[in-house]
């Protein structure tokens, strides 16, 4: 009896969450739908701006006393604006079932009983050409690199980000973040794959943003109260670690020579499958902070991974680095890494202009044959 319930109940909630899938699904391809129509008919001769306006606000007034919400004049223009920037869709969506039938019925209202029927069967199955809910497609649609929409949109679907989290990514500019630790071709890939983790470089950050822990940048804290402040958003922490990270300990101790030592984060990751070990440092990056964190890891890699596990990573997050520093005190092949770490929300424009910058120095290098 309780293993039935509990089939029945897993049932009923895979069957609830396919139906709200299914329904983003059936709202996106109306209104990408609608936003084809809009350009149509303003492709008929109707060029002029102003009369772009009046029909929007026309149209807006019959079909929100008709339907209700949802079609306002601003909505029809994220709907028309949503067509031309996803247009190259359009082949893949008349292809769908539901493309067909849309086709078949023009001039009918968008939402009749048949249509729904059909767009909710074929909503669930696979090479969807949208994945995200109108209210993320309407967020991207006002990203204008073409390449850093896509790098949002395929992370976005790919690690079920919600509005807040999609915002939240774009605005402390993990595309620019990850791109400037990347070559021409990895940025490519990135914005043609999002982001692959196959290597512990491809895991780092610098600067880590950490904003949402709600500590002023000018007031005094401990490496305990940042510590503490982690782990009381811990959620919040892994979406900036990124992808396949699973918190293990805080504060893990170990014994060697009768000496106890304590590691102030325990991660694992499991795309890497490997340890990832965190030393939070409030100050300036010193060596002993480099040295004490070799010693972490070497006893991770000696006493604790599994044989078949990769080596683990060790990472000192601290307020300021010194990379001069870390080239003279590591060895080159060290899997250890400084990183700096923010409280505040980075200036987007100034990461653009830094990969802006690097692209230009890279380009230069290539001229001169370096």
């Amino acid at each position: 009896m309780n293993l039935l319930l509990s089939d029945i109940r897993d049932l009923i909630l895979s069957a609830r969450r396919a139906a709200v899938h299914s329904i983003d699904l059936l709202q996106v391809l109306t209104n990408f739908e609608i936003g084809h129509r809009i350009i149509e008919h303003e492709q008929q001769g109707a060029e002029r701006a102003e009369y772009g306006k009046a029909l929007l606000k026309d149209l807006s007034t019959e079909l929100t006393a008709e339907f209700g919400r949802g079609f306002s004049r601003s909505n029809l223009e994220y709907m028309r604006k949503f067509y031309l920037a996803y247009k190259d869709r359009a082949l893949a969506i008349s292809q769908m079932p539901s493309g067909k039938l849309a086709d078949e019925r023009k001039g009918q209202p968008p939402f009749c009983e048949s249509s729904k029927a059909e767009l909710l069967l074929v909503a669930g199955k696979a090479d969807r050409p949208f994945s995200l809910s109108w209210s993320q497609y309407v967020f991207l649609v006002s990203i204008n690199d073409l390449d850093e929409r896509r790098f949002y949109e395929i992370e976005a679907s790919a690690n079920g980000w919600t509005l807040p989290e999609l915002k939240r990514q774009f605005n402390t500019g993990l595309y620019e973040r990850l791109a400037l630790s990347l070559d021409k071709d990895g940025i490519r890939k990135l914005a043609a794959e999002g982001q692959i983790v196959s290597r512990p470089e491809d895991l780092l950050k610098d600067p880590y943003v950490l904003e949402f822990l709600g500590l002023d940048e000018k007031t005094r804290y401990s490496e305990s109260d940042l510590e503490t402040a982690i782990i009381n958003k811990i959620e919040h922490f892994l979406l900036e670690l990124g992808k396949g990270f699973l918190f293990e300990a805080r504060q893990k101790r170990f014994t060697f020579d009768e000496e106890h030592f304590f590691v102030d984060l325990v991660f694992y990751n499991r795309l890497l499958r490997c340890y990832v070990l965190l030393d939070l440092k409030i100050g300036k990056l010193n060596h002993q902070h480099l040295g004490q964190m070799q010693m972490y890891v070497n006893y991770f890699d000696r006493f604790v991974k599994l044989a078949d596990e990769n080596p683990t990573i060790g990472i000192v997050l601290c307020k300021k680095k010194h990379d001069a520093l870390v080239e003279i005190t590591l060895p080159r092949d060290a899997n250890i890494h400084a990183k700096e770490y923010q409280l505040y929300l980075p200036d987007k424009e100034l990461l653009r202009r830094k990969l802006e910058e690097w692209g230009e120095e890279v380009d230069t290098r290539k001229e001169v044959g370096e």
